[in-house]
């Protein structure tokens, strides 16, 4: 259940129901968050984030407790404070349901609770949200206009991931949901909220402009020996317009990844482990599409022990099956006005990546289809650090189709070393 509110009464109403004898669900109703005011710094996407105007109305979800479906009465709330209000999230929920919030105006989420998926792994394949872009599905979509989502650094989404971990083990095909995709929001942020254990990626964000994301922690841990798969931290997609920033994120794949017509795009002050790096692409995965990628600046962050740290990838011109449901090829487009600046590598196999051949083994199919996607006004500043012994003493690599698909690359202060000290390069067929 939910009940409604004005924002001048809700505090004092929480506060009674807190003091007041639990019930059989344990649901102790906490004080509502306030918004945080957080502004992109030190560098926006081009332009200011949109306002955002004070709420006057909240609605409080009580959880129902012992794993029953919470996904109905969340609904309720959305529909209720819609235009204007705060939907308080201070329990322990359960989404057994797909859940769409698409159509959101003017709302705030105070989330100082927890959100877990229910692993019904057979309701989800049938019923979770679908996207064609890379086979993705969601449990639940957010989306709309001027919606804010905070936790206040004890909010938790709990992707539920190591069941979906041990299915793929098994079926490599299995369809993994994402924790949470924002599609079609024109200006938000979503900030001080700790996700864990996505079965899939974190974050899309998809169809959205002007979207500010800060101070997150992301982790993503294995309990056996069936790996965490394909945990990205964040991927935009067909958006404009955003902010990605201050922000801890420990997983097994792209700390970031900016898919598809992703443009305008700041990514500082993070602090990345494990990963396959703030990576742009992949791109020209599908033939008759063509991709994006421009103007994005990847300003202060580290990353630590991971397969890259930066890292361009691009489809060959022709077909290639990398993984069951990861394949592609032939598309084109072009990735511009990319700069990485003031990066920290930590024992990174590379520290620089760049490859117009990815998902494709055989180097002679590369040289025969080369890349449809141009790469071009690429910055490299202020790099430093280590790499790790996996290609020592080559600390970067550069896989380019042609030189007029590959141009206009720039490195400035870059003095990342290898364990023997050493700083050379692979032009993808000898050391440069």
């Amino acid at each position: 259940m939910f009940r409604k509110v004005t924002e001048a009464t809700a505090v004092a109403i929480l506060a009674t129901l807190a003091a007041a004898t639990p019930v059989a669900d344990t649901h102790i109703h906490k004080a509502v968050l306030s918004r945080p005011n957080v502004k992109p710094f030190p560098y926006n996407s081009g332009r200011p984030q949109p306002s955002s105007p004070l709420r006057t109305k909240s609605c409080s979800v009580t959880a129902l407790g012992g794993g029953e479906d919470d996904a109905p009465q969340i609904l309720d709330a959305f529909h209720e404070c819609n235009n204007g209000g705060t939907v308080v999230l201070d329990g322990n929920y359960t989404i057994a349901t797909a859940l769409d919030l698409t159509f959101l105006d003017g709302v705030d989420v105070a989330l100082s609770g927890s959100i877990a998926f229910k692993p019904d792994i057979d309701y989800w394949l049938a019923n979770a949200f679908r996207y064609d872009f890379q086979s993705s599905t969601a449990f639940w979509k957010i989306g709309g206009r001027d919606v804010n989502i905070y936790g206040g650094g004890v909010g938790v989404i709990d992707g539920q991931g190591q069941p979906w971990w041990d299915g793929f083990a098994s079926n490599s095909s299995l369809l993994r949901p994402i924790s949470l995709v924002i599609d079609g929001l024109q200006g938000g942020s979503m900030t001080g909220i700790r996700m864990i254990n996505s079965p899939n990626w974190f974050n899309l964000i998809a169809n959205s402009s002007d979207i500010l994301v800060s101070d997150m922690v992301l982790t993503a841990k294995s309990a056996n020996s069936n790996p965490v798969k394909n945990s990205d931290g964040w991927d935009t997609y067909r958006s404009d317009h955003v902010v990605i920033q201050n922000s801890v994120i420990d997983n097994t794949d792209d700390c970031v990844s900016f898919k598809p017509n992703s443009t305008n795009i700041v990514v500082q002050g993070l602090k990345c482990n494990g990963s396959h790096g703030i990576s742009v692409g992949s791109l020209g995965q599908y033939i008759d599409q063509y991709d994006i990628v421009e103007n994005v600046h990847i300003y202060n962050n580290t990353m630590s022990n991971a397969s890259d740290a930066a890292r361009i990838k691009v489809w060959p011109g022709v077909h290639s099956e990398l993984e069951p449901i990861l394949s592609g090829g032939g598309g084109s487009g072009y990735v511009k006005n990319i700069t990485y600046e003031r990066y920290e590598s930590i024992n990174n196999d590379w520290a620089i990546e760049v490859n117009q051949c990815y998902g494709q083994s055989n180097k002679t199919l590369c040289e025969l289809y080369p890349s449809n996607m141009t790469i071009s006004d690429i910055y490299f500043i202020d790099m430093w650090g280590t790499t790790s012994s996996k290609y020592d003493p080559k600390v970067g690599t550069l896989v380019c189709s042609s030189p007029e698909q590959c141009y206009n690359f720039h490195a400035k202060n870059v003095s990342v070393t290898s364990p023997k000290g050493k700083s050379q390069w692979d032009n993808g067929e000898g050391t440069v």
